[in-house]
């Protein structure tokens, strides 16, 4: 086994590792073996010099190490292949190719690989590292991608400026394609990873868009927060009566617009850019099913506060604005809000409404956006499902 620098443990701070938990906090070291650079490969060791783990040290933030490789496990030249094929292999398990082209290929910590997100449309491929050693590791992930996957590989592009900062412009790590038209459940979209947020399209809601559309046949729908229009497309699909897309971009509702004519080029399709508060606000209309899927309103556990106030607010309005017998799809992709606090933030809500509410479905992040058992704080995505009488 190739030995690296060593970060040594306090006593009895080697429990979480042990539990293969994957981060390593700063107040959990005593110390380290030599000077360390931010991204270097360290092994974890414990008070009595004991190896626990090999990771990359970061000198950004409270967690110090991101563990790769847990015990005799080693990071080996073959690495960066054997992940991509173990989590391509998985994927393709879950879902049907013929129908859905575009989703995620490695979730960070849900795959075992701290820091790196990649994202798979259509032959073209998108990484974006969240911490320094995945981003000295690109050049090293953009070949593995090349040498497993030559036949599924127009282009790879890096785009971490916006999850690691210091690392300069997002650029091509291969070929130079930065859009295409990308199929979910035979669903087409326009997805640009060069000017889209975050690598072009939001693939975790997969399943709850496809179930939106069980409700939505004959029905009034608004979609706030929409972007892409993703759940507007799901609910025209299924026969809605009228869709309403409401987003506060321009951007994001052109191409909410684009992406309904890619499906429906006649839809009763209404495309608003305005602030959501302000729109709930001002609009009289009354729909039958409303998605509420906010960006996160908790970056940090500093904000959870404001958060839940905000998170309250709007179910407030949107079960306003519900018709009687209405569906009500409400998500917090915050991280820092847990299913409790989300479930009793909705519940303050509809006290306020005075409204009879049952839950009929609790939701979250699709199964290519796997959590770790042993790394809770991976799941993010909450939803609700409520019937409004």
């Amino acid at each position: 086994m190739k030995d690296f620098p060593k970060i040594i443990l306090k006593k009895g701070k080697e429990r979480s590792i042990l539990r293969r938990h994957p981060w390593v906090f700063s107040g959990a070291v005593f110390g380290v073996s030599e000077e360390l650079e931010d991204g270097q490969l360290v092994d974890v060791v414990d008070h009595n010099h004991q190896h626990l783990a090999s990771g990359f040290f970061s000198d950004r933030g409270s967690i110090v190490v991101r563990l790769i490789a847990f015990g005799k496990e080693e990071f080996t030249e073959s690495f960066w292949t054997e992940k991509l094929q173990s989590a391509w292999e998985l994927r393709t398990n879950l879902l049907n190719l013929n129908e859905t082209n575009a989703f995620r290929v490695i979730h960070g910590e849900g795959d075992s690989v701290p820091g790196l997100i990649v994202d798979f449309y259509n032959d073209c491929w998108v990484i974006q590292a969240h911490s320094s050693g995945i981003f000295f590791q690109i050049n090293k992930i953009a070949e593995a991608i090349k040498e497993v996957f030559p036949n599924n590989c127009k282009s790879i592009y890096c785009k971490s400026s916006g999850s690691l900062p210091g690392t300069g412009t997002d650029y091509f790590l291969h070929g130079e394609t930065a859009e295409t038209i990308a199929k979910e459940n035979n669903i087409r979209f326009h997805v640009n990873w060069v000017e889209g947020q975050k690598t072009g399209f939001f693939l975790d809601q997969r399943d709850n868009r496809k179930l939106l559309g069980e409700f939505s046949k004959g029905k009034k729908v608004l979609n706030t927060f929409c972007y892409t229009g993703g759940f507007s497309i799901y609910a025209m699909s299924a026969g809605a009566e009228l869709v309403t897309s409401v987003d506060i971009s321009q951007k994001a509702v052109d191409l909410a617009t684009q992406n309904m004519e890619l499906n429906f080029p006649n839809a009763n399709h209404n495309a608003i850019a305005d602030d959501v508060f302000n729109f709930m606000k001002e609009n009289h209309q009354i729909y039958d099913v409303i998605v509420l899927d906010p960006p996160a309103f908790a970056k940090n556990i500093r904000a959870k506060h404001k958060a839940t106030q905000a998170y309250k607010r709007l179910n407030i309005a949107g079960l306003k604005a519900l018709a009687p017998k209405g569906i009500l799809f409400t998500f917090s992709c915050s991280q820092a809000i847990d299913d409790v606090l989300f479930y009793n933030t909705v519940a303050a809500a509809a006290i306020e409404t005075g409204r009879n509410i049952r839950v009929l479905h609790k939701l979250e992040q699709g199964p290519d956006h796997p959590t770790n058992i042993y790394h809770p704080e991976g799941h993010y995505l909450k939803g609700l499902v409520l019937y409004v009488e």
